[in-house]
C-alpha cells in the first residue's frame, strides 16, 4: 500500500469515530493542482467509500476561498474536515481551525502543530523520527557508503494528537476507543 494510501487511510478512519452519522460528507482542503495536494486527496479518496464517507476537494488558495468554501459546506449536515499537508494550509491554519470550530467540522489535520492552535485531531508522521534516522545515514556514509546508493526512506513513526479541549467546547464525546489510539492528548 503506497504511503499516502496508508495517511489517508488514518485520517479518513478517525472522523466516523465521533459518529457515523455525523461524518457522512468530508471536504478535503489542500490545493489540488499541487503534486501533494492530488496524492493525499487520491489517497483520502480510495479509502473514504469503505467507512460510508464521501469526500469533495476545496481548494485553499487563498483566505477568502477558504472562508467561503468551509461557511458553504458547514451549512449543511452530516460533515467532517480533513486538511491536507499543504504549505498554504499550514499558513493559513489559525484561519481554517477557526472556522471548523466556529461550525463545529470535526477536523483532522496533517501535522501536530495544527492541534497546538486549537484544532481538534492530527494524523501524520512523527517530525522527529527522520532527524534520528538521519544519525544512521551520516554513519554509513562516515564509514565510506555514497549517499547515492543509500535509499529513500518513507516514514515509519506516526502520530495521532487529540485537543479533548477543543472537543469539548464543539460538544464532541471523544469515545474511548480513540482516546486509547491517541499518541498525545492535550487536555
Amino acid at each position: 500500500m503506497r504511503l499516502h494510501t496508508l495517511i489517508g487511510l488514518g485520517r479518513v478512519e478517525v472522523l466516523p469515530l465521533y459518529g457515523a452519522d455525523r461524518t457522512r460528507h468530508v471536504p478535503v482542503a489542500g490545493i489540488p493542482a499541487v503534486a501533494s495536494g492530488i496524492g493525499q486527496f487520491g489517497a483520502v479518496q480510495i479509502v473514504a467509500p469503505s467507512l460510508g464517507v464521501q469526500v469533495t476537494p476545496v481548494d485553499v488558495r487563498d483566505a477568502g476561498e477558504i472562508e467561503r468554501a468551509l461557511t458553504a459546506f458547514a451549512r449543511g449536515l452530516n460533515g467532517g474536515l480533513i486538511v491536507t499537508g499543504t504549505a498554504l494550509a499550514f499558513v493559513h491554519r489559525d484561519l481554517i481551525i477557526s472556522l471548523a470550530n466556529r461550525h463545529r467540522l470535526p477536523a483532522v489535520y496533517w501535522h501536530r502543530r495544527f492541534i497546538a492552535s486549537g484544532g481538534l485531531i492530527s494524523y501524520g508522521p512523527d517530525t522527529i523520527d527522520p532527524f534520528r534516522r538521519a544519525a544512521g545515514y551520516v554513519d554509513r556514509i562516515l564509514k565510506g557508503e555514497k549517499p547515492a546508493d543509500l535509499p529513500v526512506q518513507a516514514p515509519t513513526t506516526y502520530e495521532l494528537v487529540l485537543n479533548l479541549k477543543t472537543a469539548k467546547a464543539m460538544g464532541l464525546t471523544v469515545p474511548e476507543t480513540l482516546l486509547a489510539r491517541a499518541d498525545e492528548v492535550i487536555e
